[in-house]
This record gives C-alpha cells, structure tokens and sequence, in this order.
C-alpha cells in the first residue's frame, strides 16, 4: 500500500493519484456542521471544491475508475415538516409508512447549515458528472456510522464520543431533550455496502441510496445512554443544552432501494455492535486517540495496475460516522 498526504484542494497531485487507481472511495470531508457554520469558506472548498477536483480528475483519466462518495443524511434538511409524535424516550413518526420505512431518497433536497450545502453540492456534482459525462459515480446518502477505531467526538461520532465519555467519568451534554432518533450502522456492514457497490457499479451508477442502519437498527439518544448504562454498570451525569442548527429530531435511513439493487442488509444490530465498540474502546484508552492533520487528507493507494483502489479519507478523529 502507498500512503500520499495531500490535500483534495491540490487538482494537479489528486489528479496523478487517480491515474493510478482502479477504484476511487471519496471520504474526504470537512465532517462537522458546527465547524461550517464557524468557517463556511473552508467548508465549501474542501467538501464541493475537492468533490470537483476529483470528478475532474477521474474524467480526465485515460480509464475513469469508478468512484464511490459519502454524502450525507444532512441534504435532507432539518425535516421539519416530518410529523412527530413525542413519546417518553423518542420521538415517533405519525406517518405509519415513514415510522415502518424511514426516509427515502424520493426525499426532496433541503440543504441547512453550510455542512447541509456544500455536501449537497458535492452530492449533486456526483450525479451529474455521471450523469453528463458517464462517469461510474455512485452517492451513499449515509445517516450515523459507529465501530472500532472510531474516537468520536461532540460534533461527529456522536455513539463512540458517548462512550468514552462514560468510560473516562465526564459527564455529557445533550443539545435538545435527547429524544433525536438516528438509525446506526456498524462499520463492517458499511464497508460491505463500498464492496457491493464497487462490484455492482454498472447497476448502481449515477445514482443516490440512503445508507444506514434502517428501519432495524434505530435508538434515541436517550436510549443510547440507558444502553451504555448496561454495559458499563451506570450512566454518565447529563447536561441539556438547545437545539443545535439544522439538527434532525428523526432520521432513519430507507435502505430499500440499495436492498433492491445488490442484496445487501446490514448483518450487525444495535446491542451487539455498541457492546462491540465498548469493549474495543476499553482495551484501547491507553493509546492516545490519533491527531488529525486538518486541511489534509490521506490518498491511499493498494495493490497496482488494475488491482489499485484510491481512498480519500480525510485525517480527522471521528470521520467514522
């Protein structure tokens, strides 16, 4: 494996990495709304300027390579005209369809905060670049992703940040009344849904899937921290704070249309995969969390020839979710 620090903002170097690759994984991301709404500027550039420089690299490459690209559940919007109905630990849809389904991605773009614009710029690029240029581009809409290696933090990672917090004795401050409902997705089960998509490209190309835990796989934050309560034999102190911007009180990823096309499920459900990341994290607090290197992102590059695979990742802790 060759590892090439770079920057997704560097057209010319992100074009010679593409040349070489087979393959194209695009996770280079500016990953917090809260830190877009304290530097837009920096946000746009990295999340749609970097998006463009890659699709423009990979259209100017002799063999395009495929590419698969992380978008997010935020080009939805905040979902505010989503009835709710409030119960004592989540809330619920009043939608019967929506409670059983989720959000589809007949879900009409609503881009809020300047995270929601510039991944929804990126996201829209995707499509139609492949669209316009037939390019093999596929967007995973991904809602919260969770799992060993991932050092979360307040504002991404929210299930790891949750219990470390626990682990390390502080205490935890929910923004709103804890009662947000997200589907989780374990990372093994993401990486699987990569693989698939990569192998299924010529179906799957040019389009959008919301990706996630599903319908099957949904906790609040108020029950997450009962959950950690268990595992760990008490729950963290808690403290309440208001509404962060743009924030979601229900999203749940419709995962039908992905099922349709490759056949995937995600295999790892809620209670084993947060007693998973537990454990991991217990064995893993006496190595200090890594420092990212912020404006950079890691293009890594396996194998060669045709065996060669591109992975934008961008250097932060928590990118994981």
């Amino acid at each position: 494996m060759q590892i090439e620090v770079a920057d997704v903002r560097d057209a010319e170097r992100l074009r010679v990495c593409v040349r070489r690759a087979s393959q194209v994984f695009h996770f280079a991301a500016q990953v917090a709304v809260t830190t877009s709404m304290v530097d837009p500027r920096h946000d746009f550039e990295v999340n749609a300027g970097g998006t463009l420089n890659l699709l423009e690299a990979i259209l100017s490459a002799p063999n395009p390579p495929p590419v698969v690209f992380t978008s997010t559940n935020k080009v939805y919007g905040g979902l505010g005209d989503v009835a709710l109905k409030q119960k004592s630990m989540r809330y619920v849809p009043a939608d019967v369809a929506t409670a059983a389904n989720g959000i589809s991605e007949q879900r009409p773009l609503d881009f809020h905060s300047p995270y929601g614009c510039s991944k929804g710029s990126a996201d829209q690029y995707m499509i139609d670049y492949a669209r316009t240029f037939d390019i093999p581009a596929v967007v995973f809409r991904m809602s919260c992703i969770y799992g060993p290696h991932q050092f979360g933090t307040e504002d991404q990672g929210w299930v790891a940040h949750f219990l470390i917090r626990a682990i390390d004795d502080q205490p935890i401050t929910l923004y709103g009344d804890g009662r947000q409902v997200r589907d989780i997705l374990f990372v093994e089960d993401l990486v699987n849904a990569f693989l698939l998509a990569q192998e299924k490209m010529g179906k799957v190309a040019g389009q959008a899937f919301n990706i996630g835990g599903g319908a099957a796989n949904t906790i609040s934050l108020l029950e997450l921290l009962n959950l950690i309560g268990e595992l760990h034999g008490e729950k963290p102190a808690v403290n309440f704070d208001q509404w962060r911007t743009g924030d979601q009180r229900y999203y749940v990823s419709d995962t039908a249309k992905f099922r349709a096309a490759t056949g995937w499920e995600p295999q790892v459900d809620v209670r084993e995969g947060v007693s998973r990341l537990y454990n991991w994290l217990l064995e893993s607090r006496m190595t200090p969390a890594p420092v990212g290197a912020v404006g950079k992102a890691a293009a890594m590059l396996g194998g060669s020839g045709e065996s060669s695979v591109l992975s934008l990742d961008w250097n932060i802790p928590g990118t994981a979710s």
